[in-house]
């Protein structure tokens, strides 16, 4: 892989990133998440418009851009930074691939060209709250996690012509304002059980129903009530989905192919995931450097306490931790991306992506992010367990996307599945969950982990839950500044060692 960014990449993020600091401040996130929506109209269009933000992976035939999932992947670092609130996610990296990949002519010239212009949001539904599943990310997804046999979940039945849904999800990511839903459910009952997606439009390209059931008012679509749940990340919205006999469209052409609904969900698992990945690390980031900022001008016993030796080694393993998670980021970004070309966007080829990568990614970003947003805390002393300061942005952020996409544990577990780390590797792991061995290996618990991390995705050997993601064989600490970023990365001033995918921006200085 090519290591530098083009001049177009560096543009997409220096664009973004002065967009957002103007318009995007924490006080602006915090009056965004107030309202009906959850985020902020205006400003969602003006990056719809001006930047084709929602559209920057699809195909240019279909009104996107015609980039892929690494500048997707640059895009999400900039929101993440800011702690963005917006349906980007849901959108750009959820439904809008899905509706590319399996969708027919018809429904993604009707479909895309409006959600690459940010005039529709999509949102994928998966009842159950599992989204991970569902895409691939913590175990396989070809079981009845749709809802198995004739109850549970969502189940699909076709009465006078048309599909009918009826089930209910939860934890659907902007799934009170979405205004195409995706829809998993289980139809065929115990004779003919299999897993499909279907096409639920909450409103039409250009009607005034949108709007108006982006506010929460208007009819709707009979049968479906759409609430949005209270949780702890605020910035993150998201819904209840109740459905009952909602008329809905198969996704796709002829009856349906599981197998291919189940590869599309995993390859979008991929590129969402290294989405996911670049998000947490720009929220980290920012985290990092304010709480940098704080500890140069935080004055104790006479001198600011970043001048303690103390603060300054746990600061420095931080960063020699992000700069690990945000190589291991690029690098899931540019492995889901390899061999599409820009005709294709997002509906490359299946299993293009190197087996492990997207999970491995997510997992040593949200235990990054984790430790970081928690590190903030702790250093801004009483200030940081306030309301008014910014710190519990990222702190909630963090414990909410390990409640969403994680445990981290899982999607370690999962990466050395897919890789063939352990005895039996991928083979055994189709149609059944995470074995407990692997579970134990995959979390460190024994011991033993990946010893060399030779044939762990980008080189890392993270499956025994370290933090290795670089170019690093493996570590069996719990240090991440052990193993983190190959080479070198106990030094401070050298963190990022043989980053698999970025230049390190300049040590941090206490």
């Amino acid at each position: 892989m090519d290591a530098a960014f083009t001049e177009e990449q560096h543009e997409i993020r220096r664009t973004l990133r002065e967009l957002l600091l103007k318009r995007c401040g924490p006080d602006e996130v915090k009056a965004a998440v107030r309202t009906p929506p959850g985020y902020d109209e205006q400003l969602w269009r003006q990056l719809a418009t001006q930047l084709g933000l929602p559209g920057l992976a699809l195909p240019t035939a279909y009104g996107g851009v015609g980039c892929g999932p690494t500048e997707l992947a640059l895009a999400c670092e900039e929101t993440g930074r800011a702690v963005l609130p917006s349906p980007l996610i849901a959108t750009a990296a959820l439904a809008a691939p899905l509706i590319l990949a399996l969708g027919s002519e018809r429904q993604r010239t009707a479909l895309l060209p409006a959600l690459a212009t940010g005039e529709l949001t999509g949102t994928l539904a998966v009842p159950g709250g599992q989204l991970a599943t569902a895409l691939a990310l913590t175990g396989p997804n070809g079981g009845d996690w749709a809802g198995g046999g004739r109850a549970g979940g969502i189940q699909a039945r076709v009465q006078d012509g048309m599909w009918r849904l009826y089930g209910e999800a939860g934890q659907v990511l902007n799934g009170h304002t979405a205004d195409v839903l995706v829809v998993a459910a289980h139809t065929g009952g115990f004779a003919r059980s299999r897993t499909l997606l279907f096409l639920v439009r909450a409103a039409a390209p250009g009607s005034a129903d949108g709007a108006d059931a982006r506010r929460g008012a208007g009819p709707g679509v009979p049968g479906l009530l759409r609430t949005r749940q209270t949780t702890l990340d605020e910035t993150r919205p998201q819904a209840r989905l109740e459905l009952r006999e909602v008329p809905a469209e198969l996704l796709g052409e002829g009856d349906g192919d599981e197998a291919a609904v189940a590869g599309a969900l995993a390859v979008t698992g991929v590129a969402a995931a290294a989405a996911l990945a670049a998000e947490a690390v720009g929220t980290a980031d920012t985290a990092l450097a304010r709480t940098v900022a704080y500890v140069r001008e935080r004055e104790q016993f006479g001198r600011p306490i970043g001048s303690f030796q103390a603060v300054q080694h746990r600061l420095a393993d931080l960063y020699v931790t992000l700069q690990a998670a945000r190589s291991a980021a690029y690098y899931a970004a540019w492995s889901a991306g390899r061999g599409r070309s820009a005709a294709e966007g997002a509906a490359g080829p299946y299993g293009a992506a190197e087996p492990g990568v997207g999970a491995l990614a997510l997992a040593q970003a949200l235990e990054t992010l984790r430790a970081v947003a928690a590190e903030a805390v702790q250093l801004h002393g009483g200030i940081g367990f306030t309301w008014e300061h910014e710190a519990h942005l990222y702190f909630k952020r963090a414990a909410c996307d390990e409640l969403l996409l994680g445990p981290v544990h899982r999607l370690r577990a999962r990466a050395a599945e897919e890789a063939g780390l352990f005895a039996g590797g991928a083979g055994e792991s189709a149609g059944s969950g995470t074995t407990p061995a692997n579970a134990d290996a995959a979390d460190g618990s024994d011991g033993t982990g990946a010893a060399d991390g030779s044939n762990a995705p980008g080189g890392s050997g993270a499956a025994d839950g370290s933090n290795a993601s670089g170019g690093s064989g493996a570590a069996d600490g719990p240090n991440p500044s052990s193993a983190s970023g190959g080479s070198g990365a106990s030094d401070a001033s050298n963190p990022a060692g043989a980053s698999a995918g970025a230049r390190a921006p300049e040590a941090v200085e206490a």
